[in-house]
């Protein structure tokens, strides 16, 4: 390599890391911008998903400059993480880009609050299926796994205990393929029935989407099996792990 070539590179890397924008080798966009409420557990959820990317073999950068949805860069990128994002975190020629990219194939996923974001924009409620309506206090509670044959939840027990912040939806998500639901008669306050998704994955178009309504909590990102859910769901969407 040059040293014009060298001097570009580092150019354009510090570029990236000054503006918020990904580093040109990032094919994992984990953006986590706020307009609403903001969770203290997104430098956990940032931390987990770059040790996770590691492991499945890709590159990420996170950012909450919304500028960084174009085509050029959401054409380098394999999947797009909606890392507890709330409020509206995008304008139109984004929101564009960012739909064009999933239905021609992009894959999408969306951890927790990513369900209180864009209540104003149809395309959203299609990519993620439901949208978010309230919750109880943070509480244990108990999780069955209904198919345990998709990479996101093929390493989860058929029923798993744990702590977090259990979502209630505006309506349940149709046209989706449910993997997990909350058993409300394990915790308090939960008002969607004796059905109630908390895990699903979908086709949009040529695209993928997965959304898990958990990961309130810091310690929810070192829990083994939420990040062996985290790792099966970014494969997932990445397209390196086909659902059956």
């Amino acid at each position: 390599m040059t040293f014009l070539r060298v001097v570009t590179a580092f150019a354009l890397l510090v570029c990236a890391c000054r503006c918020g924008g990904p580093a040109p080798s990032a094919d994992v966009l984990v953006f986590t911008r706020t307009t609403g409420f903001r969770h203290a557990s997104i430098p956990a959820g940032i931390a987990a998903m770059r040790e996770l990317s590691a492991q499945a073999g890709h590159s990420v950068d996170a950012t909450e400059d919304p500028a960084v949805f174009t085509a050029t860069v959401l054409a380098r990128t394999k999947a797009v993480v909606f890392l507890n994002t709330t409020g509206t975190v995008l304008n139109d020629e984004q929101r564009s880009a960012l739909e064009r990219w999933v239905r021609a194939g992009g894959g999408f996923l969306g951890v927790h609050s990513a369900a209180d974001t864009e209540y104003g924009w149809p395309f959203y409620g299609e990519l993620l299926g439901a949208r978010f309506a309230s919750h109880p206090a943070v509480q244990s509670a108990a999780v069955h796994v209904i198919d345990r044959a998709h990479p996101a939840t093929a390493g989860l027990p058929a029923v798993w205990t744990r702590t977090d912040e259990w979502y209630d939806f505006l309506a349940p998500p149709s046209a989706v393929r449910v993997l997990a639901e909350v058993d409300e008669s394990t915790y308090q306050g939960g008002r969607m029935g004796p059905h109630h998704p908390i895990v699903w994955a979908h086709a949009v178009d040529a695209g993928r989407s997965i959304y898990i309504a958990m990961g309130h909590t810091e310690e929810s990102y070192a829990e083994e099996l939420f990040r062996s859910m985290l790792l099966g769901a970014l494969r997932f969407a990445a397209d390196d792990a086909a659902s059956p």
